[in-house]
């Protein structure tokens, strides 16, 4: 046994010491659930572009800013080469271009480089690319030998290109924000999912994070809802094969609230769906800010006995084949962080009392 999975116990234990013995609903902050629709941006100075591979997210954006999508010509020529040509002026404007990494990821991370390096030869005042997906985040660390740690390669190449700022959200890791050399705007979606939940009956209900490392998020989430929490001991065998020995924390005859920042095969929930219908959990939702659902995802979710919804995001295209997925939409939140970057303002501010972790800074008494 691990010492994280010695110590684990415990942690659950003041992980829970820190929530309601019976659910309290939080109040969130109105910026964090509330409609952005008609957020005052001068349109002379902004101009937002799209690659292809979330268009509707980028026009739901503008219809947030009330600003047009600009339009960008892709062309492929016969050695299968791209080229950007960014069909509207930059010069001297603000310029952001929205490009989630979605499979095909390369190619789309190919697309969000050219277009900014077009628009740094257009002699844009500033560049943003705000990518809602960064899935290179997965590769963190070097956990092997003679490992490449993409992460922190494609940082160097979006600030090469010409990049000023990125905007996200969700990081798979804390550390992956050290990867870049120029600011990074960190958005999170638990304000928007908690939302979903809190117009249920939570009566019966915990949070379960699939692993510890995505405890500490579990835990904030917990707190929204007026929840405990419980964890599962995850190791992992391959990109889409998982273990998950037990469960920390109590969840019998409860029913599990599963939250993930993402999901992309689908065989971390159904392994740890497995292991808390052992433990008498009695049905579980599940939660996650990025649904890829690649793979045999959609067709293990949807069947699986144990879940009663899926909740997710449109960071991501949502797949065309699941009319049941829950789709909260994230573009109010991404509009109203550009207005206020373009406006000098704060952006933490809009996740006060949501995740300290990418709220302002809290102010320390020091004796």
């Amino acid at each position: 046994m691990s010492d994280e999975e010695s110590h684990a116990p415990s942690l659950i234990r003041t992980m829970n010491a820190a929530c309601p013995s019976s659910p309290q609903r939080v109040t969130l902050t109105p910026t964090a659930r509330t409609s952005h629709r008609g957020v005052l941006v001068p349109a002379q100075n902004v101009v937002v572009f799209s690659g292809s591979a979330h268009r509707p997210l980028a026009k739901a954006i503008c219809d947030d800013l009330d600003v047009p999508l600009a339009p960008v010509e892709m062309t492929r020529f016969s050695n299968d080469c791209l080229q950007a040509q960014l069909q509207a002026n930059c010069r001297q404007r603000d310029v952001y271009i929205v490009q989630p990494l979605v499979p095909p990821t390369q190619e789309h991370l190919m697309e969000l480089l050219l277009m900014i390096d077009a628009a740094r030869g257009a002699s844009a005042a500033s560049i943003t690319a705000v990518i809602p997906f960064y899935s290179y985040a997965r590769s963190d660390k070097k956990d092997a030998s003679r490992i490449s740690i993409g992460g922190r390669l494609v940082a160097d190449l979006l600030a090469t290109a010409g990049v000023h700022r990125v905007m996200t959200m969700t990081l798979h890791a804390p550390q992956v924000h050290g990867f870049f050399s120029v600011p990074v705007d960190q958005l999170t979606a638990l304000g928007i999912l908690a939302d979903h939940f809190l117009a249920q009956d939570l009566s019966d209900a915990i949070v379960v994070s699939p692993d510890f490392g995505n405890a500490k998020t579990a835990t904030q989430f917990s707190r929204l809802l007026g929840l405990n929490v419980a964890a599962g001991s995850k190791r992992r065998l391959a990109d889409d094969r998982v273990v998950i020995d037990s469960i920390v924390g109590d969840v019998q005859g409860k029913r599990a609230i599963v939250l993930d920042d993402e999901i992309a095969t689908g065989g971390s929930i159904v392994e740890l769906l497995d292991r808390l219908a052992d433990q008498g959990c009695t049905g579980a939702a599940v939660a996650c800010t990025h649904g890829l659902f690649v793979g045999k995802a959609v067709e293990r979710l949807r069947q699986h006995p144990m879940i009663t919804e899926v909740v997710t995001t449109d960071t991501v295209p949502a797949p065309s084949d699941w009319p049941e997925l829950k789709v909260r939409s994230v573009a109010g939140l991404f509009a109203e962080a550009i207005a206020r970057i373009h406006a000098g303002e704060s952006v933490s501010s809009l996740f006060d009392g949501v995740d300290p972790s990418f709220g302002p800074p809290q102010a320390k008494l020091f004796e």
